[in-house]
């Protein structure tokens, strides 16, 4: 699928979600593409996922109206992330096993907050992706 037509399926896709969360939504979607201009998006669990030369590293998790998550996996193909690869120095995130983490962010202000760690976080897991 072209980047414009997932780009359109993502923004379909968040136009009729209707989630208490919408504005953190798209800021956080916002500050993950920014990131490196190699990230493309679809919805893969229902929700927003981001991936780099097709192989996905972060899906968003969208079940609660008060929060939502960002989690970084390494695809389809269990494999461990190597010790010591991602340096989270705050502990930002929650992990979920050797393959994945998760960010909980509570609103746009959060999001807002966090940009600059996401975005460094987002890059070192994509160098494992």
């Amino acid at each position: 699928m072209g980047t414009q037509a997932a780009r359109d399926d993502v923004e379909t896709f968040l136009a009729t979600l209707a989630h208490a969360q919408d504005a953190a939504i798209r800021l956080l979607r916002t500050t993950i593409l920014a990131t490196d201009p190699r990230i493309g998006e679809s919805i893969k669990w229902n929700a927003p996922s981001f991936h780099v030369e097709g192989r996905h590293f972060a899906t968003m998790q969208l079940r609660r109206p008060d929060r939502m998550m960002l989690v970084l996996h390494l695809g389809a193909g269990k494999q461990a992330m190597p010790a010591g690869a991602i340096a989270d120095p705050r502990q930002l995130l929650a992990w979920l096993g050797a393959d994945r983490a998760a960010w909980t962010f509570a609103g746009v202000d959060d999001v807002e907050a966090q940009r600059t760690a996401l975005q460094a976080l987002v890059r070192q897991w994509m160098a494992h992706a």
